[in-house]
């Protein structure tokens, strides 16, 4: 990130005083002064533990009395910093752990090279790696980090974490499936957490499937509206349409996306099927209970012909272990095969037919999610846009095409953040204030290698 010191840019490119520039001086500052602290008191922390564990080992005290030192230190200094006992040891237990096991982490994040975000990522990504590769580990994912923001990480450090494990993905993910379960957490106010943890290929088709539920009930909301308000003239219609659901004794449907998808999640698992479904009836073609789970899984050749078991990546979502990717691929009857650039990993062709779809799936499988910086909406819930808009002569052409999400698309549209493509899909953002943002095409979790043999055959279509 580049930053001329809180000066815009005007159209001739003189420098423009902002009028928040003092304000944004006092945040910098403010920053400076939160790191400093941030990193002493991880320092502070640590010291806590080894001070506890030098107690507890002097006399050669081991075992429960060990732990009991700690957890005297930890509620002495949570009292002293208006905190529970058990967040405090889980701090110290934090800090003693980036400090020791991940030195090289700890120090980029002195240095400011990453924030405490990305290190809080890889000490937990890092948590199931056995020791001896630790810090090839650590020296990889410094680089991941430096190149986005810690809640774009995690998916890379991921990956790079299952490449380097000695145990491959495949046995790790039959172990974990062993571990899979459902919980309920009881919170305030009546209400509770359902937690189901699953493989993640079942995860992502059942939100992907509530949600094409959850929409074709607002379809149905809507098209009732229109049929029962026709008769009322346009502008009353909504009024009509809310004046004879309440004559008939019905509510008005308004409830919001998220509890369509809890509603029809709860009527799913106790009823099997939703309780009411607006569709059912309707001139079109199945209800609700036709709609079926969508999943985008980009595999390598090598691992579905069994060659390897590298994990594959459900796009959007995580990896998925290679049998469950192989059993997926018996199931279906059309492929894209993309051609991957060696050197950034990224796609620059696909096969195809149909051109517009070839520009739609490749952007797809391009982006992943939304470019602005930081934003991880995956790019199946994204806006294609063009960087130069169409009527003002942009072409409709890959290298002048996005993902945005609806926020930042009009974001882009509607106030003065400006975006400009450098090639290869490279996206740089300009704040108002002329900061710059440079927004890399996102590395793939799946890791695509080239035949030493020599390069594939194009094939004769």
């Amino acid at each position: 990130m580049t930053s001329n010191g809180g000066r815009g840019l005007a159209g001739d490119g003189t420098a423009v005083a902002s009028p928040h520039a003092e304000a944004f001086s006092v945040f910098a500052e403010a920053l400076d002064q939160f790191h400093a602290a941030d990193v002493s008191r991880v320092r502070a922390l640590a010291e806590l533990g080894r001070s506890a564990l030098r107690e507890a080992h002097r006399d050669g005290v081991r075992g429960m009395a060990s732990d009991m030192e700690l957890r005297s230190v930890a509620a002495e200094a949570a009292g002293m910093a208006r905190l529970t006992d058990r967040r405090l040891q889980g701090e110290i237990d934090h800090a003693m752990t980036v400090i020791d096991d991940y030195p090289a982490v700890f120090e980029a994040w002195a240095q400011r090279r990453i924030e405490r975000g990305h290190v809080d990522v890889v000490v937990r990504v890092g948590a199931r790696l056995p020791d001896e590769v630790r810090d090839s580990f650590a020296e990889a994912a410094i680089a991941v980090c430096e190149r986005d923001v810690p809640s774009r990480v995690r998916g890379a450090l991921e990956a790079l974490a299952a490449r380097l494990h000695p145990q491959n993905f495949t046995e790790r993910h039959k172990t974990a499936v062993a571990e899979r379960c459902v919980r309920v957490f009881h919170g305030t106010d009546g209400m509770s957490n359902l937690v189901a943890n699953l493989p993640t290929v079942i995860a992502a088709g059942m939100l992907d499937r509530l949600t094409q539920m959850g929409q074709s009930v607002k379809d149905a909301r809507v098209e009732g509206a229109g049929a029962e308000g026709a008769g009322a003239g346009g502008a009353d219609a909504a009024e009509s349409s809310a004046a004879d659901a309440a004559g008939a004794g019905e509510p008005a449907d308004t409830r919001t996306m998220d509890q369509l998808r809890a509603d029809i999640l709860g009527d799913l698992v106790l009823g099997g099927a939703p309780v009411v479904d607006p569709t059912y009836g309707a001139d079109r073609a199945g209800g609700l209970g036709a709609i079926r789970a969508r999943v985008q899984v980009a595999v390598t050749a090598e691992t579905l012909i069994g060659k390897d078991e590298n994990p594959a990546e459900a796009v959007g979502g995580a990896l998925i272990d290679a049998d469950t990717a192989r059993e997926l691929a018996g199931q279906v009857s059309e492929w894209d095969r993309l051609f991957i650039d060696p050197v950034t990993r990224t796609p620059v062709e696909i096969d195809t037919y149909r051109p517009t779809a070839a520009m739609k799936k490749l952007l797809m499988a391009r982006d992943q999610h939304c470019r602005f910086p930081g934003c991880r909406r995956a790019a199946i819930r994204c806006e294609l846009d063009h960087t130069i808009d169409y009527a003002l002569g942009g072409h409709t052409h890959i290298f002048n095409l996005a993902h945005l999400c609806q926020r930042h698309h009009s974001m882009k549209q509607f106030t003065k953040w400006e975006v400009r493509q450098l090639g290869g899909g490279v996206l740089e953002w300009t704040s108002p204030l002329g900061r710059v943002y440079r927004e890399d095409v996102p590395i793939p979790a799946v890791c695509f290698t080239i035949d030493t043999g020599g390069p594939p055959e194009r094939p004769p279509f």
